[in-house]
């Protein structure tokens, strides 16, 4: 049986009392911030000279804001850094046979795969646009899908075993099997309200949520630590969540749905912003590495998975608003230039570029001003979802 270094300490000299402080999960959630932080840290100036030898750097867009073409050949897919300080992490800090924590990794880690399989195209194949967006959205959907059926049976039951067993029920019953409570759409500001969603309502939602965050996210990384300090904050406040789910007491107290095991996903998070923390050092204008969508879509899949384990689906849409109006600007924008295409000849356009934050720059804005600006909106909206938990 393989253990967690924290497992592990946890079997060492039990008659000390230092040892014990491995058990606690708060103590674990601070090592695993710690450890990712100086990991990216150390690893940072090696990662970005290894992509920078191998000639691995942005192609910027000719159509795009101008002051950006300085910024052709940075090093990108630094993404790597952040999925490799957070897998480490984890894997040496949490309880290895909590299975929410590895399907996280999994969908994590799948994710990671399709964006580097976009970048790889970017930077070899010297194609800004990457992957076909037909191609990349299937590979995210089959993830997301994949994880939306798995954990629709696994909220509510303590062990694959019984996850498998109701599935089973599920597929005898003609697949019209009712779910637990649990399953259900939680409504903040609002005591033990619940909006059932059966199997198929259930797996649709956690669908758009996985693959919404991962691609609202990326569109989100488009300046200087403007990604990244939304994803540690949002991140966080999740990771509170997921202690408070995990507690048998504070889920009571606090009227939220009791979810055996969720709270370990609080080491994750906590690894998550550590790696983030680390990466924005170097991410930070004028940026030294860019994330990349290897970065960018796996910390979006991991924020929706997350969101979706600890129930806060709505919750997450309130505390990640920035990305959430990122990706409507975008949408909002092809929509519209298609629809006065179509009507008038010629295409029009919402705003002077999507998405939102090019907007601003092409109105006068610098780019740090844009990027604080945006860090301090997500902190206010992080503190309205963290009021929900007392809110109720």
């Amino acid at each position: 049986m393989f253990l967690s270094l924290a497992q592990w300490l946890q079997t060492v000299s039990p008659e000390f009392s230092f040892f014990r402080v491995f058990q606690y999960l708060t103590f674990r959630a601070v090592m695993a911030a710690l450890t990712a932080l100086l990991m990216g840290l150390a690893a940072g100036p090696y990662v970005i000279r290894y992509l920078g030898a191998l000639k691995i750097g942005q192609p910027i867009r000719s159509y795009g804001v101008a002051e950006h073409l300085s910024k052709s050949g940075t090093p990108t897919m630094g993404g790597v850094l952040i999925l490799l300080c957070i897998a480490t992490s984890t894997l040496l800090w949490f309880d290895l046979s909590n299975r929410f924590v590895w399907i996280v990794l999994a969908v994590t880690l799948g994710f990671g795969a399709v964006g580097w399989f976009d970048d790889w195209r970017k930077v070899v194949h010297k194609d800004p646009e990457g992957m076909r967006s037909r191609d990349k959205y299937l590979w995210q959907s089959l993830i997301g899908l994949v994880a939306a059926l798995y954990l629709v049976f696994s909220i509510s039951e303590n062990s694959n075993l019984r996850v498998l067993e109701l599935f089973l029920r599920w597929v005898q019953s003609g697949f019209t099997l009712d779910l637990p409570p649990k399953a259900g759409l939680l409504l903040p500001f609002f005591k033990e309200i619940s909006y059932p969603l059966g199997v198929w309502g259930f797996v649709l939602m956690t669908y758009l949520v996985i693959v919404g965050s991962s691609n609202a996210v990326n569109l989100t990384d488009g300046l200087d630590g403007l990604a990244i300090m939304p994803v540690v904050m949002v991140g966080s406040a999740l990771g509170v969540f997921a202690y408070v789910t995990g507690s048998s007491v504070y889920s009571k107290y606090l009227f939220f749905p009791h979810i055996p095991g969720s709270g370990e996903l609080l080491i994750f998070c906590a690894a998550m912003a550590g790696a983030g923390l680390a990466f924005l050092w170097f991410n930070t204008h004028p940026a030294q590495v860019f994330m990349g969508d290897v970065g960018a879509l796996a910390l979006g899949g991991a924020l929706g998975t997350i969101a979706v384990i600890v129930r806060q689906e709505i919750v997450l849409a309130i505390m990640g608003g920035i990305f959430v109006v990122e990706a409507l600007s975008v949408m909002l924008q092809v929509g519209y230039f298609k629809y006065t295409r179509r009507k008038y000849g010629e295409g029009r356009r919402l705003f002077k570029m999507a998405p939102l934050h090019h907007h601003f720059e092409k109105s006068g804005w610098k780019e740090t001003q844009v990027v604080v600006r945006f860090w301090i909106i997500t902190m206010l909206l992080c503190l309205v979802g963290l009021s929900t938990l007392k809110l109720r």
